[in-house]
């Protein structure tokens, strides 16, 4: 009987490590996930900056844009040129 409860110990306790282990992780790799997606965001922000002076204007940099570019891609970039169109 007392391996039995040293085998269900340890059991118990790797369970416990592996469930801190998945709460430490969650946030750090959301955290990564936005800084990528922020850093496409803002290739795809300069990318349409690029074609949009050709028509006279350009699209703001600034957190918010980023955010949008990165999260909605290729559809973010064209809802800030509608916004950016209807603003003028």
């Amino acid at each position: 009987m007392g391996t039995t409860n040293i085998i269900i110990a340890g059991l118990f306790l790797l369970v416990i490590i592996f469930i801190m282990a998945q709460l430490i992780m969650k946030p750090v790799k959301l955290l990564w996930k936005l800084i990528i997606n922020s850093a496409i965001g803002l290739i795809l922000l300069l990318m349409a900056n690029y074609g949009a002076a050709y028509f006279g204007f350009a699209l703001p940099i600034n957190i918010i844009t980023v955010l949008v570019a990165g999260f909605l891609g290729i559809p973010g970039i064209l809802l800030l040129v509608c916004f950016q169109l209807l603003l003028k």
